[in-house]
């Protein structure tokens, strides 16, 4: 009999398969660009652990985001023979002296400006650190305030929104440290034991696939946990989980930490992938895209989620490059997202289920039938022989 965890496994074996032999057939501009979406998968994962399975919808996903992308991008700066300061001591971006102050001295101004934040970053795996690091660091001390205050509902959406344009607005005003609107450009190669990344190639693709496997793959042994299983059992009731003795702000302060790195981690192989980093990756827009792509593939599926901002982002480049739609291609992938929302309520992932669990039945019924002239045991009188 097919089972419906049998139909998930084998949609996760399906999906893996194909994203591992597409670079066998494209191009290496499409090689690129799929990687670019395969970014976007790993934070539709991470929308919905916390939001489909932790019922923490969270509108500011992109701080966590933008704070791994930053992280990185700013070793990758330094790594950049282009982008140094030239003829000095210290490891400072060129964008420092075309901020600074006129008639201050170069080096005095940058070390006066802040340069000493960047002195660690003249190391990469510092950076790779601190990517994963502050948006753990950010998610922690925003969920122990939320968290253990009992906010809950759209509160926790507020302020999550609140926050990362707070945070927005401190990184475009601090510019003569992040070169403001502009964002962190002009960035070094990512290497790993000597071995340089180049975004268009296939070595690349593949590292960002591999996170992406490990992350759903992760994700979702964990949710199957006994700390999966209760968090799930809080998203439906908190109240009566804590009437059974379990420690709610714990439970959600750690899935949504975990969210966070996850984010963090999918912001750095972004960079790696698009060579920059930008305060835009911290706009309320690209947040509630973020939601708006585990919608439409489910957000109680992990794979759900992260085949649907795949998807919808393969539409949105294909409708945007074509002369008949490029300036209404927005409006129809809104109106794609309403009937989804009207008529597949749970997503494609819902919609998969509904099938699969369909098809079960029909194959449950079909094991029910019995051999014409034969009577099945259980309809057998009492005390006669069959």
């Amino acid at each position: 009999m097919i089972t419906q965890r049998r139909l998930d496994r084998a949609a996760y074996i399906l999906f893996i398969a194909l994203i591992l032999l597409a670079p066998l057939v494209l191009g290496d501009f499409w090689v690129n660009r799929i990687a670019k979406f395969l970014v976007f998968g790993i934070v539709a994962v991470a929308v919905s652990l916390c939001w489909g399975y932790g019922g923490i919808l969270n509108l500011g996903q992109g701080l966590f985001f933008g704070a791994g992308a930053y992280m990185l991008a700013m070793s990758l700066k330094l790594a950049s023979a282009t982008s140094m300061q030239q003829g000095s001591d210290h490891p400072v971006p060129d964008f420092m002296l075309w901020n600074a102050d006129p008639g201050a001295p170069t080096e005095l101004c940058c070390i006066n400006r802040g340069s000493f934040l960047w002195l660690p970053f003249q190391w990469q795996w510092f950076g790779v650190v601190m990517g994963i690091l502050l948006p753990v660091l950010l998610a922690g001390g925003l969920g122990l305030v939320v968290f253990r205050k009992r906010i809950a509902g759209v509160f926790v959406s507020v302020i999550t929104l609140a926050l990362v344009l707070l945070v927005r607005l401190v990184v475009i005003d601090a510019q003569p440290l992040t070169n403001g609107f502009n964002g962190l450009t002009d960035l070094g190669t990512f290497h790993v034991a000597g071995f340089g990344f180049d975004p268009y190639a296939r070595a690349t693709y593949y590292l960002v696939a591999g996170f992406l496997i490990l992350t759903l793959v992760g994700s979702r042994l964990l949710v199957e946990t006994r700390a999966g299983l209760i968090l799930q059992a809080i998203r439906d009731d908190q109240n009566r989980a804590r009437y059974l003795g379990f420690d709610v702000p714990i439970y959600q302060l750690f899935f949504f930490t975990v969210s966070a790195a996850i984010s963090g981690l999918a912001g750095m192989l972004y960079v790696i992938v698009a060579e920059f980093a930008s305060p835009t990756f911290m706009d309320l827009s690209f947040s509630i895209t973020m939601v708006v792509w585990a919608a439409l593939g489910g957000r109680a599926s992990l794979l759900g989620a992260c085949i649907g901002a795949i998807l919808i982002n393969v539409i949105a480049a294909s409708i945007s490059e074509t002369a008949t739609f490029v300036e209404a291609w927005k409006a129809i992938i809104g109106v794609v997202f309403v009937l989804v929302v009207l008529y597949l309520p749970r997503g494609l992932a819902g919609f998969a289920q509904d099938f699969g669990e369909r098809l079960e039945r029909r194959f449950a019924d079909s094991g029910k039938t019995t051999t014409p002239g034969v009577i099945p045991q259980a309809q057998v009188p009492r005390g006669q022989a069959p």
